[in-house]
């Protein structure tokens, strides 16, 4: 927060009681996140910072009668774009959830669009009351063995570092750049390593993570074992612990968590969906989830609080102290976690679970809303034909409920004239992956066990992280059909069968984001997951979600790109077509 001598001039008189404070909080149990405490006392605020605690008189008194007093929450590291909102509306849904603060990446429009995707994000969330910081996107592409719509060397980030609201470089997921040396990696590297580097871990070993470590990387939010997790924080690491809507991590996780390491400790959602972050929170879910897991409240929270603050250098946040902003929730018990009211810089923003509008911003750049360049004669029945011959095995990626990672599977799959037909019964679909970016009628095509479809087709153009359209079905017709109606809708989610749309859920910011407010995105997501049932037999998953993961090839073990089926673990394309075991 920006001071002057006339603000520092106010702050040391009112926390000296020479002049009243504009707003002083009263009667409430302060969560102490140094010392792991409760403490009483007036808090007492001025220019939306902390001036002092004890006692004191101001202009305003609220009196809490004996409620909680806890730090807003940090979210330190979220992909917005996820939720299919933009950083306006995106606001609105978290901080009713006491989430004051995120650490973004908003590594998936630039996929689409570049640097003019990270100005839109940088531009569209100025002036809100949700304070949005971001890291520069690292991977654009993410790897070199797929096509996305944009790509981002040092010379494109460098100009990013004088924002005064981006903080580093964001999650570095190309480990054979940085192992191999990568000139552009080395680059980006140097270039942010005054600030903060994240990393993506994903799949790595501890000898893996030493080269990380040493090239500046400070954080990973990829473990998905205790294992894993001490590792990282053996190396002197930060762990962010991730609870998203198919990245689940907690529970494996919050165990390695206690009072020796917990400093070392945050959370974070990675990506979340809009109807996941309405229904069951953001930050506030990961702190209920891991006290009923058995961690200290107090820990929880402060993991959500300071421990992010320290990690990013935002020294005025993250605790109830003088000097800090006056972000603030007022909860009634600290194992349930009822948020009754949110202040951000000593203002009310939130109550009740509702947001009250206290700011918001009409974003002034609009981004190009036609981001689907297919050509027409790529949409066939031929260039959908997967081959494989009577008694062949094929190399299949198999979903891993609630996770991103996929596993490896050579089978027997059915076949019709040496070409896979999906199977219902043996739970295979045909999955297609096209490049919308640029028109180079590239088509990965793959076969995909465990998405439960039993008819229809699902598309979308949310598919991490080059965002091209992808497609999974029972049947070509439909999966043409729904390439078709996305080319239509520009972009976004479809649920087809027999032909026709069930549900549909149009995203025209970059195939990315909705231009609508997040009540409308609301309803219209809740119209496709409902759909959703009418062509998958799954009721535990998120299906899209675990759908827009499957061409992630950072991730193991299994995935698919434009150029084909990609194996994670030795990074390379395969045939689908394989050797009997």
């Amino acid at each position: 927060m920006n001071m002057n001598k006339n603000h520092l001039r106010k702050r040391i008189q009112v926390a000296s009681k020479q002049i009243p404070a504009d707003i002083v909080i009263k009667n409430g149990k302060i969560v102490d996140v140094f010392n792991l405490e409760i403490i009483h006392g007036d808090i007492a605020i001025s220019d939306g910072v902390i001036c002092g605690i004890g006692k004191y008189e101001g202009k305003t008194v609220m009196d809490v009668k004996d409620k909680f007093v806890v730090p807003g929450f940090i979210d330190s590291h979220v992909h917005i774009e996820s939720s299919m909102v933009t950083p306006n509306e995106f606001a609105k849904v978290v901080l009713p959830h006491g989430v004051t603060t995120v650490i973004c990446d908003p590594h998936e429009i630039a996929n689409v669009k570049g640097s003019k995707g990270i100005s839109f994000m940088l531009e569209d969330s100025e002036n809100l009351d949700l304070d949005v910081y971001c890291m520069l996107p690292s991977s654009v592409p993410a790897t070199p063995f797929e096509n996305a719509g944009a790509v981002l060397n040092d010379e494109e980030l460098k100009p990013f570092y004088n924002h005064p609201r981006v903080l580093g470089l964001a999650e570095v997921m190309d480990y054979p750049g940085v192992q191999n040396l990568d000139d552009r990696m080395i680059d980006k590297l140097l270039s942010a390593s005054p600030y903060r580097i994240d990393g993506h871990g994903a799949g790595l070993g501890a000898e893996e993570m030493n080269v990380y470590r040493v090239a500046g990387i400070q954080t990973d939010h990829e473990c998905v074992t205790k294992e894993q997790m001490k590792d990282r924080l053996a190396r002197g690491m930060y762990v962010m612990i991730r609870q998203g809507s198919v990245a689940k991590n907690l529970p494996d996780l919050i165990g390695v968590v206690n009072e020796k390491n917990s400093h070392r400790c945050l959370f974070c959602t990675d990506d979340k969906h809009l109807d996941d972050l309405i229904e069951e929170g953001s930050i506030d879910h990961n702190i209920r989830l891991s006290i009923k897991h058995g961690l200290d409240p107090l820990i929880a929270i402060q993991m959500a609080t300071i421990n992010a603050a320290q990690c990013y250098g935002l020294s005025q946040k993250g605790a109830i102290a003088p000097g800090f902003t006056a972000d603030l929730l007022i909860v009634d018990n600290l194992k349930s976690l009822t948020i009754e009211k949110v202040l951000k810089a000593g203002k009310f923003v939130a109550e009740n679970g509702k947001y009250l509008g206290v700011k918001t911003t009409e974003n002034q750049t609009k981004l190009a809303t036609n981001s689907i360049h297919l050509a027409k004669n790529e949409i066939t029945k031929e260039r959908l034909a997967i081959q494989v011959k009577k008694n062949q095995a094929a190399h299949v990626i198999e979903v891993i409920p609630n996770q991103i990672e996929t596993v490896k599977r050579i089978i027997s799959v059915p076949t019709e004239g040496e070409y896979f037909i999906p199977s219902v019964e043996k739970d295979l679909a045909k999955l297609a992956l096209f490049e919308r970016h640029k028109n180079t009628g590239n088509i990965g095509l793959a076969i995909v066990k465990g998405l439960g479809l039993t008819n229809g087709a699902i598309a979308t153009t949310v598919a991490h992280d080059s965002h091209n359209l992808i497609v999974a079905g029972t049947n070509d017709e439909d999966m043409i059909y729904a390439i078709q109606k996305m080319q239509e809708i520009g972009g976004g989610l479809v649920v087809v069968r027999d032909g026709k749309t069930i549900a549909s859920l149009p995203l025209m910011i970059g195939g990315l984001m909705s231009d609508q407010k997040y009540e409308t995105v609301a309803n219209q997501l809740d119209e496709v997951n409902r759909a959703l049932f009418e062509v998958s037999k799954h009721r535990h998953f998120n299906l899209f979600l675990t759908l827009s993961f499957l061409s992630l090839p950072v991730i193991p073990e299994l995935k698919i790109t434009d150029l084909g089926l990609f194996d994670a673990t030795t990074f390379q394309h395969i045939a689908i077509a394989a050797d009997k075991k």
